[in-house]
């Protein structure tokens, strides 16, 4: 497998949402000797349908995923939660089918993108300039079911002018949750409130994370709450100064 080649997969809440990190990551990629195969037309990974009890869309939307990302490339994702789900729950739904093998082949080759450059291109400096204090937010989905924590510090930490300050209880949610937040609206706003008290104890300038889910859910907290401090996605971090 050609580690230097990729297929690039854009998850729906980037690509409506934070379009501009979609393009930071392939950058990043490219300056790092990357070639980047990036389809245009949008493609969902069915993360959503899935977990709300929509089996039957699901394995409609994951039928379509595994036929457009068929080749032998390693997949790349700006999405813990996208590829944490893609690797582990998505199995339910090809298990014994026709796209058993197919959906296995999938799974062995989708990375999330800070994984893919530590522990693929074997990657820890990428040449960044980004002068703040920041803060990192550990998902639920990173660190839970992707099983990500070192790579992204290990990243972030290399940054020229970067100072990473741990935040208290780190690993704790940060109230979104997906249809948590909808459905269990006073302690998703009670979770998301815990969470910004202990970053803006650090008196970071920026929360970092790997999925712009738990961003944008914290960064309109923010803004309702007129706090001082900002929420950024760490691909958006390390296109800085390339």
């Amino acid at each position: 497998m050609d580690k230097r080649k990729v297929e690039f997969f854009v998850p729906c809440c980037i690509d409506q949402l934070y379009p501009q990190t979609a393009f930071n990551a392939i950058k990043v990629l490219e300056h790092l000797g990357v070639e980047v195969n990036y389809r245009p037309e949008p493609i969902c990974c069915g993360q959503t349908a899935f977990k709300n009890g929509y089996w039957d869309e699901a394995k409609e939307i994951g039928e379509k995923f595994i036929e457009a990302f068929s080749s032998s490339l390693p997949i790349v994702c700006p999405s813990a939660s996208c590829v944490g789900y893609l690797r582990n729950h998505c199995q339910n739904l090809f298990h014994n089918t026709g796209l058993h093998l197919e959906y296995r082949n999938l799974k062995n080759r989708i990375y999330e993108f800070t994984d893919y450059i530590v522990n693929e291109l074997r990657v820890v400096k990428v040449g960044s300039k980004f002068e703040h204090k920041v803060t990192y937010h550990d998902s639920c989905a990173a660190l839970r079911e992707y099983g990500l924590s070192e790579e992204p510090r290990l990243l972030l930490k290399n940054v020229e002018g970067l100072e990473l300050i741990e935040m208290d209880k780190t690993d704790q949610c940060c109230g979104f949750g997906g249809m948590f937040s909808m459905g269990f609206e006073p302690i998703s706003v009670a979770m998301t409130r815990q969470k910004l008290n202990n970053a803006l104890a650090t008196q970071a300038e920026y929360i970092v994370s790997t999925d712009s889910t738990c961003l944008g859910n914290m960064e309109a907290y923010i803004k309702k709450q007129k706090l001082n401090i900002g929420c950024i996605h760490i691909a958006d971090v390390l296109a800085a100064g390339l």
